[in-house]
C-alpha cells in the first residue's frame, strides 16, 4: 500500500558523512578485541553538493574590551550601519578587507579548541569557606582563562578564502556549522549574516546572495566565549565541522526528511520541498530505501505536483518493507533513503538518510524494551572533551571512545548537558550504542525552543536515540512553574517527533512540579528514593539518568589531599552520590529500573570533586580517565555488564617501605569463586556475590600477587600483580594500523612505561618525547594526571602512573608511512608504524 498525503510537516534529515572501514582494533589487555567498524555505502548526492572546509583556517586571539586588539570590530559604533561595506571608516573589522593579510596567523583545521591551548591560570580571589560543598567556581571550568575577566583570551577570530565557480551560478548556496563556543558572528565577504548565540546547536548560513561566483570568498568568524553555558569545560572556538552546502533552486532542504521506520516494515516519510526560484516548477520526487549493502530493496512510486516560486511543501509517504532487518544492539542495521527530486526530467536534487527499523518501548514494571525485548540500560553520561585537544574531538577519536566504552559493557550514552556532535550520532547509530539526546537550556523563551527544535530535527532519523532529554537538575524541576516550562517544550518535541518520550534528569522535586510532565522518570542519585516513589507512581518507568559518581584516580590507592588524588577503589563519593556496587546492584535487582548512567564514563576537565580548588583541573568521576585508560571500576561494571568471565585484581604490587603493613587487595570478578596467593601461598576463597567485589588484607611482601577465578569448580581466569623494577623501557601501540590520508583520522597511541622484565612500572612518571617521520603530527598530549598542568599541545608529555598518550593526525592527500617514535631520558626508545592511505 502506498499512500501521499499533502500537509505542513515538520521534517529532519540525518545527513551523515560515511567514516572509511578499518580493520579491528587490538583490545586492552583483558578486554575483548573491538569489532571491525561497519562499512556503509557511499551514496553520490550529486548533482547536490556537500563540501568540508575545515581546512585552510587561519586564527589569531582578538580582545573582548579593546577595539583596537580586536581588529577594529566595534569601533565607532557603526558595526551594523553598512552592509557589505569595505572602506575603513564603515567596515564591519580590518578583516572585512578582502586583501587584509592573515598569513602570519596560525594555520589551523576543524575541529579547533583555542582554549585547550590556553595556560592554566590560578584564582587569587578565591577564599575557602571551610563548608563542606566548597568550591572555587573557576575549577568548574578548568582554571582557564576564559570569561569576562578574561578579555584577551575570550575571542578568538576564524578567517578562510574559498572559490566559488561561475559555474555556480543558479545554485543556492549556503554554509552550514555543526556547533560554535560561542557566540560566533559570521561574516561573508564583508556582510554579517549570522549571529548565533549557541555554543552547541547547529546553525545554517545562506550565502547565495553575497557570493562571488568564479572568484575568491572571504569567510571570518568572530567566536566570543565570554560567557558559558555549562559548569564544565565547554572549550572556544569553531570546535565541530563547518560545511559549503550546494543545491538546485528546488531541493530538499536542511533536516528536511523524516523517516519514521517501525519493527513491522511500516515506513512513513514526511519530506520537505522548497523552491528557491522565481519560477513555479513542476517536481517529480523519488525515494528509493538500500540496505547496509547498498542493494535497492524498495523503491515507492514516484510522486508529482507542483511547487510555486518561493514556497515550502511537504508530502508524506507510507509503505511498508516485508521482513526488514532490525535495528539493535547486537546489529545495528542501517537502511539508506535516497531521496531524489526531478524537475523536467532530469535529477536536480538527491539526499540520503540513514535510519534502522526498531521499536522502543518504556514500561513502569519492565523497563526498556528495544523491539518488544527487556534491555537494562548500562549507560555512561559523557561530555565532549579529551585529553590534548580538548572540546575539538576528531571524528575517529569519537568512534574509539564509544568502543572503550562499548568494551566495558556499556550499552548507552547519556549526552551531558547538551546537543552532541552529530558524528557522535552517527557512530552510535552504526556500532549499536542507544542514547538520551538532550538540550543545553530548560527555558519556554524563543530562543531555547529554537534550540530545542533544531535538535529534533536534525537528530530524529537517528535510530540510536530513545530519549529527548529537556532539563538537568533545573531550579524549577519540582514546581508549578517548571511543569508550565516542561509542558511546552514537550509541546514542541511532540509535534516534531511523536515517536520517543521525554525525560528530564531531576535530583530533587520527584513526584512534583514537571514529573507530572515528562514520560520517564529521570533520577540523578537519590536512589534510595527509588522504591518509595515507585510504589506510589508505579506505571511511570524509571532511569537512573546520573548514577554512582564515585571519585578514584587512576592507578592511586590512597587519599593524598596533598596531592589532590583518592584511592582507586570503590569507596570514595561525595554526599550526594554513592559507590559503583551499592548503585548498581540496586537496579540490576530491580526490574523495574530501566537501568542507568553513570557519571561519568569519561573523566573531563572541570568539576574536579573532591577538590575543587587549584591545582585539580579535572575531574575523577570516570571509569576511564580523560585519556581513555580503564580505572579500576572499569573492570566493575565490565564484570556485570559483560557475559564472558572476568578478573581483575588490583592494586599494583609496589609499596616499598611498607613491608608487612597490611595492603587492601580486591578482585573484580564474575566468577564463582576468587583465591588469592601471595608468592604461591594461599590468602584465602572468597564467594563472589553477583555485583559485588571481593577483598582480603594482605601483609605487603614483595613478589607476586595471583588470583584464581573458579568457575564450576574449575579455575577458568588467573590475574597477577608483580612487583615491578625501576623503569627502563617504553612499549608504544596504536589503536589501529592503517588509517586515511584525509587531514582528519587520527591514531591514538598508547604509551606504558616498563621495567627490564616488561612489566609497567606502576609509579613511573618519566618525560615522554614523541617524533613523528612521514605524514602525520601529533595535535595533542595527555597522561590522565587530574592536577597536571603541562601543556596539552606538544609532543611531549610524563607518564602519570606508568602511561601517557599521543594522538597522531594525518594529513590531507598525503599517503605513506608514517613512524610514531616514543623516547625518555635513560629508557629504551619505542616506535610504531602507521600506514596512511586512500
Amino acid at each position: 500500500m502506498v499512500d501521499f498525503s499533502r500537509r505542513q510537516a515538520l521534517a529532519a534529515t540525518a545527513g551523515a558523512a560515511v567514516l572509511a572501514a578499518a580493520p579491528a582494533r587490538a583490545a586492552p589487555k583483558s578486554a575483548p578485541a573491538a569489532s571491525s567498524r561497519p562499512v556503509l555505502p557511499v551514496i553520490d548526492l550529486a548533482p547536490r553538493e556537500r563540501l568540508s572546509l575545515d581546512f585552510d583556517w587561519r586564527f589569531k586571539l582578538g580582545h573582548a574590551q579593546d577595539p583596537a586588539r580586536d581588529f577594529g570590530f566595534g569601533a565607532n559604533q557603526r558595526t551594523f550601519a553598512k552592509a557589505g561595506a569595505t572602506a575603513a571608516n564603515w567596515q564591519v573589522s580590518q578583516l572585512s578587507d578582502p586583501a587584509f593579510d592573515a598569513g602570519a596567523w596560525a594555520s589551523v583545521t576543524l575541529p579547533h579548541d583555542w582554549a585547550v591551548e590556553l595556560p592554566f591560570v590560578d584564582n587569587p580571589a578565591y577564599v575557602p569557606s571551610g563548608k563542606p560543598d566548597d568550591e572555587d567556581l573557576r575549577a568548574a571550568h578548568g582554571y582557564k582563562p576564559l570569561g569576562r575577566e578574561f578579555p584577551d583570551t575570550s575571542v578568538g577570530w576564524y578567517r578562510k578564502t574559498f572559490a566559488l565557480p561561475a559555474a555556480d551560478a543558479g545554485k543556492r548556496l549556503s554554509i552550514e556549522f555543526d556547533g560554535a563556543m560561542r557566540d560566533a558572528l559570521v561574516i561573508v565577504n564583508g556582510y554579517i549574516l549570522e549571529q548565533e548565540d549557541s555554543g552547541y546547536s547547529p546553525f545554517r548560513v545562506d550565502i547565495t546572495d553575497i557570493a562571488n561566483l568564479g572568484a575568491d570568498n572571504t569567510l571570518v568568524v568572530r567566536v566570543d566565549a565570554s560567557l558559558g553555558e555549562g559548569w564544565f569545560y565547554e572549550g572556544a572556538g569553531l570546535y565541530r565541522h563547518v560545511w559549503l552546502v550546494k543545491t538546485a533552486p528546488v531541493h530538499v532542504p536542511q533536516w528536511g526528511v523524516f523517516v519514521r521506520a517501525k519493527a513491522d516494515g511500516t515506513l512513513t516519510i514526511d519530506t520537505d520541498l522548497v523552491n528557491d526560484g522565481d519560477a513555479r516548477a513542476e517536481f517529480e520526487l523519488l525515494h528509493t530505501v538500500l540496505d547496509a549493502a547498498g542493494k535497492p530493496v524498495l523503491t515507492p512510486a514516484a510522486a508529482s505536483d507542483r511547487l510555486p516560486a518561493w514556497e515550502r511543501q511537504s508530502l508524506s509517504l507510507t509503505v511498508a518493507l516485508d521482513n526488514p532487518v532490525l535495528w539493535s544492539l547486537e546489529t545495528p542495521h542501517l537502511y539508506t533513503l535516497v531521496t531524489e527530486v526531478k524537475v523536467g526530467g532530469a535529477v536536480v536534487d538527491r539526499h540520503a538518510t540513514r535510519f534502522g527499523f526498531r521499536s522502543i518501548a518504556f514500561d513502569g514494571a519492565k523497563g526498556f524494551l528495544l523491539n518488544g525485548q527487556s534491555v537494562k540500560l548500562k549507560g555512561t553520561c559523557n561530555h565532549q572533551d579529551h585529553a590534548g585537544v580538548g572540546a575539538a574531538i576528531p571524528d575517529a577519536l569519537q568512534v574509539w571512545r564509544l568502543e572503550q566504552l562499548k568494551s566495558m559493557g556499556c550499552n548507552a550514552y547519556r549526552a551531558a548537558h547538551n546537543p552532541p556532535t552529530p558524528e557522535l550520532l552517527d557512530a552510535c547509530d552504526r556500532l549499536g550504542m542507544v542514547v538520551i539526546d538532550e538540550t543545553r537550556r530548560m527555558s519556554s523563551d524563543a530562543t531555547s525552543l529554537d534550540e530545542l527544535e533544531r535538535l529534533v530535527r536534525r537528530d530524529r532519523n537517528h535510530p540510536s536515540v530513545i530519549l529527548w532529554s529537556i532539563g538537568n537538575e533545573e531550579p524549577q524541576q519540582g514546581t508549578a512553574r517548571g511543569a508550565k516550562v516542561a509542558t511546552t517544550m514537550k509541546r514542541l518535541v511532540n509535534r516534531l517527533d511523536p515517536t520517543r518520550p521525554v525525560i528530564a534528569a531531576m535530583d530533587s522535586g520527584f513526584g512534583e512540579g514537571i514529573s507530572a510532565v515528562i514520560d520517564v522518570q529521570g533520577f540523578n542519585y537519590r536512589h534510595e528514593k527509588m522504591d518509595a516513589f515507585h510504589a506510589k507512581f508505579p506505571d511511570k518507568p524509571i532511569i537512573g539518568t546520573e548514577s554512582a559518581s564515585t571519585v578514584a584516580t587512576r592507578g592511586e590507592y590512597a587519599r593524598d589531599d596533598a596531592k589532590l588524588y583518592v584511592p582507586a577503589y570503590d569507596t570514595e563519593h561525595p554526599w550526594w552520590a554513592t559507590t559503583a556496587e551499592k548503585w548498581w546492584s540496586h537496579a540490576a535487582d530491580r526490574p523495574w529500573v530501566a537501568g542507568g548512567f553513570i557519571w561519568t564514563g569519561f573523566d573531563y576537565r572541570g568539576e574536579p570533586t573532591p577538590f575543587n580548588k587549584w591545582p585539580s583541573i579535572s575531574s575523577h568521576f570516570g571509569a576511564l580517565d580523560t585519556c581513555g585508560f580503564p580505572k579500576d571500576n572499569y573492570y566493575y561494571y565490565r564484570a556485570w555488564w559483560r557475559p564472558e568471565p572476568l578478573l581483575h585484581l588490583l592494586p599494583h604490587w609496589n609499596w616499598e617501605g611498607r613491608e608487612g603493613q597490611p595492603i587492601a587487595v580486591w578482585a573484580h570478578s564474575n566468577c564463582d569463586k576468587v583465591e588469592l596467593f601471595l608468592n604461591g601461598k594461599s590468602q584465602g576463597v572468597r564467594d563472589v556475590k553477583p555485583n559485588h567485589h571481593v577483598e582480603w588484607s594482605v601483609p605487603y611482601a614483595p613478589g607476586v600477587i595471583e588470583a584464581h577465578g573458579y568457575k564450576g569448580g574449575k579455575v577458568v581466569l588467573r590475574e597477577r600483580r608483580e612487583t615491578a623494577g625501576p623503569a627502563a623501557a617504553l612499549r608504544l601501540t596504536a589503536d589501529r594500523s592503517r588509517y586515511a590520508a584525509d587531514g582528519q583520522d587520527v591514531a591514538v597511541l598508547k604509551v606504558e612505561v616498563l621495567d627490564a622484565k616488561g612489566r609497567i612500572v606502576p609509579r613511573a612518571d618519566d618525560l615522554v618525547t614523541f617524533a613523528v617521520a612521514g605524514p602525520g603530527d601529533v595535535i595533542g598530549v595527555g597522561n590522565g594526571n587530574p592536577t597536571s598542568h603541562e601543556a596539552d599541545v606538544a609532543s611531549q608529555r610524563k607518564a602519570f602512573n606508568g602511561l601517557c598518550q599521543a594522538i597522531v593526525r594525518t594529513r590531507r592527500g598525503q599517503a605513506g608511512e608514517v613512524r610514531v617514535t616514543a623516547s625518555a631520558p635513560g629508557l629504551k626508545t619505542a616506535s610504531v608504524s602507521l600506514t596512511a592511505g586512500a
